[in-house]
């Protein structure tokens, strides 16, 4: 497994050009790339691609066993459980993904220290995975696209090369954002042009940034109308009164998702994760609104893949509403 850039590489066997690839693992809470950076092995997606030479199972070293004793000691040491100083209060656990090379496809396996690895599809629920393999009947462990798998900790999303074949690029998206600033929306309050900001600048706020009631939708530039006279209990609650329908709510400032792997279409971003602002295509924050992911140990609960902030509301997410141009 090693990392690749964002763009489509060749997936069909027939290709010279580059490696065939099976898909990708996408670490669900960054926006396109690490809160510092991706750096070195470190990074928020990971492409498996075929390699020249496969690196699967190999002929190890024979051990013989010449007296009975030796052949018992042996059996022993294969037989020791593996062990692990982490207390009950935390998990931890291992993943290792089997790729076939015809047809392109990838399993996982897991080596359970407590909880174990978690696969999911769609909408399906999750199930276990155990020690040594072990799957339950009627269970599957062959990832399809769209299958979560739970590290106790990190969560990731499988993207085959098919699925990742009809999310959109970041050139898209970048052509998204300049068309939704080329509309010039402007605040109804204070009368200036918002813009977002650049994918690279996807987490500094700008002056023309979009601020949005999470109640309504009403899209607005930052300002002070409408805020509660305690500052205190205002920064606690961040609820605002929308000067437009009057509204109390969450009043956030708007972020393009810009993690092309979790998108499921590639529409115009039209709605807002609620309460956190990150904004996407109406059939993406409907997905991922129906998709309870792993809170905790026992816990599971709907949120953003941008942030992994948990949603709320009715539907976790709300249309937004831009005030065009007067002129």
């Amino acid at each position: 497994m090693f990392s690749l850039g964002q763009e489509n590489i060749p997936t069909s066997p027939a290709s010279t050009k580059g490696p065939v690839k099976y898909g990708e693992l996408i670490v669900l809470g960054c926006n396109g790339s690490l809160p510092n950076g991706d750096k070195g092995r470190r990074k928020s997606r990971f492409a498996l691609c075929r390699r020249n030479k496969a690196n699967g199972v190999k002929p190890s070293t024979v051990h013989t066993s010449c007296t009975p004793q030796a052949a018992k000691v042996r059996s022993c040491l294969d037989l020791t459980p593996i062990k692990t100083k982490i207390s009950d209060s935390r998990c931890s656990s291992l993943c290792h993904i089997v790729c076939e090379t015809e047809p392109a496809s990838a399993t996982t396996t897991s080596y359970e220290y407590c909880r174990g690895v978690c696969t999911r599809s769609k909408h399906g629920r999750f199930s276990e995975l155990f020690l040594h393999h072990n799957v339950v009947d009627s269970e599957s462990n062959e990832l399809v696209d769209g299958s979560l798998i739970d590290l106790c900790g990190a969560t990731l999303l499988w993207r085959t090369a098919e699925g990742l074949a009809l999310t959109p690029t970041v050139k898209h998206l970048e052509a998204l954002r300049q068309e939704l600033n080329a509309g010039r929306p402007q605040c109804p309050v204070g009368f200036n042009t918002l813009a977002f900001p650049s994918l690279r600048r996807k987490d500094t706020l700008d002056e023309k940034q979009p601020w949005a009631y999470m109640r309504c939708g009403h899209v607005h530039g930052y300002h002070g109308w409408g805020g509660r006279r305690e500052p205190e209990v205002e920064a606690e609650c961040q609820e605002r009164e929308c000067p437009m329908c009057r509204a109390r709510g969450p009043y956030v400032p708007l972020w393009l998702g810009c993690e092309a792997g979790f998108y499921v279409d590639a529409e115009p971003p039209t709605h807002a994760f609620v309460p956190c602002g990150h904004v996407c295509s109406e059939k993406t924050t409907a997905y991922w609104s129906q998709i309870p992911l792993p809170h905790g140990t026992h816990a599971f609960h709907a949120a953003c893949p941008f942030c992994i902030q948990p949603l709320s509301g009715e539907t976790g997410a709300v249309r937004l509403i831009f005030q065009s141009p007067l002129d």
